[in-house]
């Protein structure tokens, strides 16, 4: 899979049994990654457990075993191709009281219902529902998916409007087709949150993640923090294909050499040493607003907090003030306590080495979620990092090869 189209990251979410894995095993099988033969097995196999109506969720919940056992799938089987991007798949567990369920057949007066409801929980969350599309589909029989249902005639289409100008459909390939990538910073320090390492028999230690600011190439130095381990980069690939860079949005693994697997972990971040390197948080600095917590929220508190990759407790070291949330005046220095509704200016400390950046900076590495009591009670975002010393740390001795050549 080459670099012909844009490649772009979709998240499916919803509600437990919703038909989040039987709309994408039906797009991955009717546009995808997964050959005919393996499709006729996983029906198959379906038929047999008596459960042939579920022959597309099938399909990813042999993918999502298959990975859950450690065996290596090939990525592509999570790909399917539009006329414009190639679509990379996150099917996101289910949650139960996410969105109510209310779905049960198609009718317009269940699709206005639902499209109500949605646009102003999305709204609530920052997103403007006028630039969303909502199409009403069978993720089981295919209507409205690839193209127009003559079962749904009531449904006229869908239309988004937004400052990048309009788009109208009448299904969700073309809705997808219709997606706006991010703007990509290829022009930042690179920052590269790891989400795994593995051990690769023949090759050696490979670290996964996706590019989030900057470009990754073969040959760079690069340094993990917190750790501050510098190595060299021996090669970058993604889907199985040799990359010479890497730009953000790419979900790459690249090769280390003389690292090995228990000095990495999920949470660092991989960049540049000779521009901008990322290092460790002795702490910093946060805007944060207090979502749903049944208390109240003093200074000690030590929530997780989940931020790029990594997840890690926090300490809430100095609550400093109190603020308005639209104009972010302060309102009370030193409040004693911050409560659901508030927002604050926190001081949080990391209880492990932790690599975090200001939002203005980096924002992927500068917004986090506060997780407690099995939900998220706050969200915020990073003003500033004190950063720790990062004098000492391991180079290999690839890295200093590498830095002798040039």
């Amino acid at each position: 899979m080459g670099k012909e189209k844009i490649h772009i990251n979709i998240v499916v979410i919803g509600h437990v049994d919703s038909g989040k894995s039987t709309t994408t095993g039906h797009l991955i099988y009717k546009c995808g990654g997964i050959d005919k033969r393996t499709i006729e097995k996983f029906e198959k196999e379906a038929q047999e457990m008596g459960k042939g109506s579920f022959k597309y969720a099938w399909v990813l919940d042999k993918l999502k075993a298959e990975r859950e056992r450690g065996i290596t799938i090939d990525i592509a089987l999570w790909k399917f191709e539009t006329a414009k991007y190639y679509v990379t798949i996150i099917d996101a567990p289910g949650h139960r009281d996410f969105i109510k369920n209310m779905i049960t057949g198609t009718s317009q007066s269940r699709f206005e219902e639902i499209k109500k409801e949605v646009s102003s929980y999305i709204k609530k969350i920052g997103y403007n529902p006028a630039a969303v599309a909502f199409v009403p589909i069978s993720g089981w029989h295919g209507d409205n998916m690839l193209e127009h249902s003559e079962k749904m005639n009531w449904f006229k289409g869908w239309n988004v409007d937004r400052k990048e100008g309009k788009a109208e459909g009448r299904c969700l390939i073309e809705a997808l087709d219709a997606i706006l990538p991010p703007s990509r910073p290829t022009e930042k320090p690179l920052r590269l949150p790891l989400q795994d390492v593995y051990k690769i028999g023949g090759i050696g230690t490979v670290p996964v993640g996706r590019v989030e600011t900057g470009v990754l190439k073969p040959g760079m130095l690069v340094v993990f923090a917190p750790a501050n381990i510098t190595t060299e980069v021996k090669s970058v690939e993604m889907h199985h294909e040799a990359l010479q860079e890497a730009v953000p949005g790419d979900n790459v693994g690249f090769n280390v050499k003389n690292v090995s697997v228990k000095e990495l972990r999920r949470g660092y971040v991989a960049g540049d040493s000779k521009n901008n390197p990322p290092k460790g948080a002795q702490d910093f600095l946060a805007q944060v607003i207090v979502l749903n917590h049944p208390g109240q929220i003093s200074n000690g508190y030590t929530p997780v907090l989940d931020c790029h990759t990594a997840h890690i407790a926090c300490k809430f070291a100095e609550i400093k003030e109190k603020c308005d949330r639209r104009t972010g005046k302060t309102t009370e220095e030193n409040p004693k306590s911050i409560k659901s509704g508030d927002a604050a200016i926190v001081n949080l400390v990391p209880s492990k080495p932790m690599c975090v950046e200001s939002f203005q900076e980096f924002p992927p590495l500068g917004r986090f979620a506060v997780r407690d009591m099995r939900q998220t009670v706050a969200v915020g975002v990073i003003k500033s990092v004190i950063p720790k010393d990062a004098s000492t740390g391991k180079v290999t001795k690839a890295a200093e090869k590498a830095q002798k050549k040039k």
